[in-house]
This record gives C-alpha cells, sequence and structure tokens, in this order.
C-alpha cells in the first residue's frame, strides 16, 4: 500500500527551508500531497498576512519536481485535511514539535494509525527572518530624506 505523505506549510517567500522539508518529505512517502496554507488561516496562526500572495504560493509549491500534488489548506486543525486526503504521515518542521496544536495533532492521528514526523527547521533562512530583513531593508534611514517625483 503506498504512503500518502502531507507537508502543510504557508511557503511565502519560498526558501531553502521549505525545499529541504519538502525534498526530506518526499524521499519518506511515496505520493506527497503539500498543503498551501490559505491567506486567512496564516492570518489567523500567525497575526499577519503572507508576502506572496496564495494563488502565487500555490502555483510555485505545485511545481516543485518533488510534490505529486498541491492542495489548499484552509484549516488550522490539520486533523480536517486528513479527514479529506487520508495521509499516512504529516510532515512539519520541529520548530512544531511540543506546542499543544502538535501534542494535540500526533493524539488525533495516532488514533487513526497515521503519525507526525518532524525534520530539522533551518535556523539561518526563514520566512520571518527574511521578513524581517527586508523590512529592515526598506525602513527609512532616520534623518535621510526620501527623493521627490523625478
Amino acid at each position: 500500500m503506498p504512503i500518502i505523505g502531507y507537508a502543510p506549510g504557508a511557503y511565502d517567500m519560498f526558501h531553502i527551508g521549505h525545499l529541504n522539508i519538502l525534498r526530506q518529505a518526499s524521499q519518506e512517502c511515496d505520493h506527497l500531497v503539500a498543503g498551501v496554507v490559505t491567506d486567512a488561516v496564516v492570518l489567523r496562526a500567525k497575526g499577519k498576512k503572507p508576502v506572496i500572495p496564495f494563488e502565487e504560493r500555490l502555483e510555485i509549491v505545485r511545481n516543485i519536481r518533488c510534490v505529486a500534488d498541491a492542495v489548499p489548506d484552509r484549516y488550522l486543525d490539520k486533523f480536517r485535511m486528513w479527514k479529506q486526503l487520508r495521509y499516512d504521515v504529516l510532515f512539519k518542521g520541529d520548530d512544531w514539535r511540543g506546542t499543544s496544536r502538535a501534542r494535540e495533532l500526533e493524539s488525533k492521528l495516532s488514533a487513526v494509525g497515521a503519525e507526525v514526523r518532524y525534520f530539522p527547521y533551518t535556523m539561518h533562512t526563514s520566512s520571518t527572518l527574511l521578513r524581517r530583513r527586508l523590512s529592515l531593508a526598506t525602513a527609512p534611514v532616520p534623518g535621510e530624506v526620501e527623493p521627490g517625483p523625478a
């Protein structure tokens, strides 16, 4: 029986950490489905909207070679996606491990014969870090006059 893997994420400002999780996940299952979280869910979960619009994030992930399918993920509770997809393994970065949401999901998935597997979080690159760097790069410099219209 083929193993179906599920890798949910915002995949905002797609970077090497995202690619590492998808590549590793694809090696541990026969069919990898990537769930691209909608803007509304990202806003609810993280308190901010993604930089890259949902449709663009979905198209980027859909075209990653190791991803068999990419689907919209409209739920904060990943067990709702299990009900839809019946995946065997959910893959997440290990920064999520030990949170109350992770423990609750692990319990629900265990009850239906599925599991959560964690991969090392890419510390040197994350969407949060990229967002912070962009903010610093575009912040006005104190005392600097912005150029007027040409």
